[in-house]
């Protein structure tokens, strides 16, 4: 049982509207309603009743309700309690997406602890959702993500600071053809559509390759297989399977030794930020040092 499922349905519990617990819940009415329908499986009984509206709580749901609200306070209150004790470790708790804690950050924490004694870090490998949840629960000191100004992580600017620490580049890709060229070329042909290795569509990196393909233009894609991990769609590539959008941090050396080719030009590749974001109240004294560094171009 996912604690998220208790989330969703503590919120759904508030709101009686799968929409605006979606919205609160940064997913799709899709994605929540199946959460909610596994919880109820879990539980082995309807907690939702969905015939009126707006929807209501059934009996078994208030009982529910209320030892889930229990439960999660406990189990909120020992993380924050664990939480302290990696503070004054001077451990400093990082979140992050795969692609970055595969691809970013052991050079970051190279860099970072160059010459001196090795930054001591506590580092989770999460969806973007999860990320950004731990940061705004207090759950982690830092938070490293992909940006984009068209599109953000949201996140609220009069509590959490942000600055840029790198670039990277999400590009269309695949095996390469007898040619040497790509074995899948964008944009495609609507008779033989392009096999996609594609992001989930709650992912941040399946907004980006919306974001791109409504922007360079008609295409023909067809979904072929899909993930949230960008290490996994590599894989796929690398085997001739399709065409994935992938960081250029994670597929260099792979594009050096010809394993993996550009799949379109310019236009179908997104340059993104890594930024860092932090709470402007957070204490650690090993984030509050870097974080100068950080500000002063160091």
């Amino acid at each position: 049982m996912d604690t998220r499922w208790i989330e969703d349905f503590q919120s759904l519990a508030h709101t009686r509207s799968f929409s605006r617990s979606a919205d609160e819940r940064g997913v799709t009415q899709s994605a929540l309603s199946k959460r909610i329908r596994a919880l109820e499986q879990w539980v082995g009984a309807d907690l939702i009743d969905r015939r009126g509206f707006p929807m209501a709580l059934t009996p078994a749901g208030v009982v529910f309700s209320s030892a889930a609200a229990t439960a999660m306070k406990a189990l909120n209150d020992a993380r924050a309690v664990l939480s302290r004790q990696d503070g004054e470790r001077g451990m400093l708790r990082i979140a992050a997406g795969h692609t970055l804690a595969h691809a970013f950050l052991p050079r970051w924490l190279q860099a970072a602890g160059a010459g001196r004694v090795p930054l001591p870090a506590s580092i989770k490998a999460a969806n973007v959702h999860d990320s950004v949840l731990a940061l705004t629960e207090g759950a982690c000191d830092l938070l490293v993500c992909y940006h984009h100004p068209d599109l953000p992580v949201l996140v609220d600017p009069r509590q959490f600071d942000s600055l840029v620490v790198g670039t990277d580049v999400l590009l269309p890709a695949c095996a390469p053809g007898r040619s040497g060229g790509p074995a899948f070329a964008l944009p495609g042909a609507q008779a033989a559509p392009l096999p996609l290795l594609a992001y989930g569509r709650d992912s941040y990196f399946g907004r980006v390759v919306d974001y791109l393909t409504a922007r360079a233009g008609p295409c023909a894609l067809s979904a072929a297989c899909e993930s949230d991990m960008a290490e996994v769609l590599k894989g796929l590539a690398v085997a001739g399977m399709g065409v994935a959008w992938l960081p250029e941090s994670s597929i260099l050396p792979d594009l050096q030794a010809g394993r993996l080719v550009a799949a379109g030009g310019p236009a179908w590749a997104l340059q993104l930020q890594v930024i860092v974001v932090r709470a402007r109240d957070n204490g650690n004294a090993a984030l509050a040092a870097l974080w100068e560094n950080w500000a002063a171009g160091n």
